[in-house]
């Protein structure tokens, strides 16, 4: 038998797990958000159903411009322990089978296993996550992690590699669809073509400094020179994607809990701030109830990042590295606070956020 990795990812999660326990709303458009009142401002969409999504309504718009689109919709309030728990119900039924499962988020998670017939399998995963939890998902093949998590896109919206990822509508929940295999045997027949944006990882910004090398297809950033790469990217960054435009990727899936590195906490104001004392008070605060969480937790942090949102929605953060690690919630607002003097606050905030990066274990002993 060989080695396969699935890429398990559920569909439409959040608004899924909403309408089980809500029936009455199946085929109706739903979108998940903030208090689910659309009428309040600074609320962001966490998720919408396949029916909103046809209004163009998506997750990370604001809820009053989802309104907009959709003012038919049902808008519900965010419910994070409901999700939890549906999640952990899929990664439980996930484990009744002889595989490893790697848990990546409540909606997604790599299974390792070792089968001759890997569509087999998932047909027989997503048959369990249905029949014990009422969700459905689509699952996606692949030789190593990077293909698995692309192959999931076909498996999501066609069983030919000829549509496009986005836009080809719902998978189909009667389980013929659901499950697409993508490998090194078929990698360049099916992503050869295709813009730099459709791999995984490679986002808007990256899309652009790529194109200005004048790498725009996948083909093109697979023929790519590395050393070039490096150049413009460093050593690290630039030779992982010249493996990703081959689709080269990790291939050891395993059960052990990735351990944080850091956390955040970020907050959108119901007004915007523009008075210097009131972004310091609220940056200060912020910055002390984070590093009381992780403190609890028996955390030490060695870096901050501060988050600044204004009005224009122009985002730029700002980090120092601490030159003693510390678990002192003033130390921190402090940071953070001379970390504010680096922006420019000639506008008013909507948003501010602190981060705070953890003392690795294997260094705190």
């Amino acid at each position: 038998m060989s080695w396969w990795v699935l890429h398990v990812d559920m569909d439409q999660f959040i608004a899924a797990v909403e309408i089980r326990r809500r029936p009455e709303l199946r085929g109706l458009p739903v979108v998940v958000g903030g208090s689910g009142d659309p009428t309040q401002p600074r609320q962001v969409v966490a998720t919408a159903s396949y029916e909103a999504r046809e209004y163009g309504v998506h997750s990370g718009m604001p809820v009053r411009a989802a309104y907009k689109k959709c003012p038919d919709a049902v808008f519900l309030p965010s419910d994070p322990a409901a999700y939890e728990a549906a999640s952990t119900e899929v990664m439980d039924t996930l484990r009744t089978f002889p595989v490893v499962v790697e848990v990546w988020g409540w909606d997604e998670c790599f299974v390792g296993a070792e089968t001759d017939d890997p569509e087999a399998l998932a047909a027989q995963l997503r048959a369990a996550v249905a029949e014990r939890t009422g969700l459905t998902c689509s699952v996606g093949i692949g030789d190593n992690k990077t293909r698995a998590k692309l192959a999931t896109n076909f498996a999501k919206h066609s069983r030919s590699h000829a549509v496009p990822f986005e836009g080809a509508g719902a998978p189909d929940e009667a389980g013929a669809a659901g499950v697409y295999r993508l490998t090194a045997a078929n990698w360049r027949a099916v992503m050869d073509h295709r813009p730099v944006r459709d791999l995984w990882g490679i986002g808007s910004r990256m899309e652009r400094n790529l194109n200005e090398l004048g790498l725009t297809t996948v083909a093109e950033l697979a023929a790519a020179d590395v050393d070039g790469l490096k150049q413009r990217f460093g050593p690290k960054m630039g030779s992982w994607y010249a493996a990703l435009g081959r689709g080269l990727g990790d291939t050891q899936v395993t059960d052990v809990p990735r351990e944080p590195v850091s956390r955040s906490h970020e907050e959108t104001f119901p007004e915007d701030l523009a008075d210097r004392a009131a972004v310091e008070r609220e940056l200060r605060r912020i910055a002390v109830e984070v590093t009381e969480e992780v403190v609890a937790e028996g955390r030490t942090i060695q870096r901050v990042w501060v988050k600044v949102r204004f009005i224009t929605f122009y985002t730029p953060i700002k980090s120092r590295k601490l030159k003693t690690p510390t678990q002192d919630p003033d130390q921190i607002a402090t940071a953070a606070l001379e970390l504010l003097d680096k922006f420019d606050l000639k506008r008013p905030i909507r948003l501010l956020g602190v981060r705070v990066e953890f003392v690795p274990p294997e260094q705190s002993d």
